[in-house]
């Protein structure tokens, strides 16, 4: 249905055949690098749902560093909004954190979840100062209009 293509093969490479990586395509690929970006204070976000914790690790401009979810560390349904997951969600941060020199954070916290506490208690647990929380969960004044009375 088309013109085929006839390719030629390179009498270096043949199909098939591994070739050894260079240590130049090696250079940014190791395992035990440190960290490039030096922080020294941040802002943690936690979002609490009941079904779920997400964390994210930024500097002072907003700029994220770090990231993760109970989800993303193996936890399955109803596990995911437990304070245990939680914590490991922040353990799993604070080491990530330390690693690029991060000492003080503020946190911003938002949701109703259970993971909201447990969060910061390991934070701090791990050696990072909390300077400031913040609750920034939304709140209703007044909410939506309800729904008109059903006629039958």
């Amino acid at each position: 249905m088309g013109k085929k293509r006839i390719t030629e093969e390179k009498k270096e490479e043949k199909a098939g055949a591994i070739k050894p990586a260079s240590p130049a395509s090696l250079a940014g690929k190791s395992a035990g690098k440190s960290a490039k970006v030096k922080v020294s204070n941040g802002t943690l976000y936690i979002r609490s749902t009941y079904n779920n914790t997400l964390m994210t690790l930024t500097d002072k401009s907003g700029n994220a560093l770090f990231a993760s979810s109970s989800g993303a560390l193996g936890f399955k349904g109803a596990k995911k909004g437990t304070p245990f997951a939680s914590a490991k969600i922040a353990e799993f941060l604070a080491d990530k954190a330390i690693n690029v020199g991060i000492k003080e954070v503020d946190v911003v916290i938002k949701g109703v979840g259970a993971g909201r506490e447990s969060g910061i208690r390991t934070i701090a647990a791990k050696g990072i100062e909390i300077s400031a929380i913040k609750d920034v969960t939304p709140i209703p004044h007044n909410g939506p209009k309800p729904k008109k009375p059903r006629r039958v």
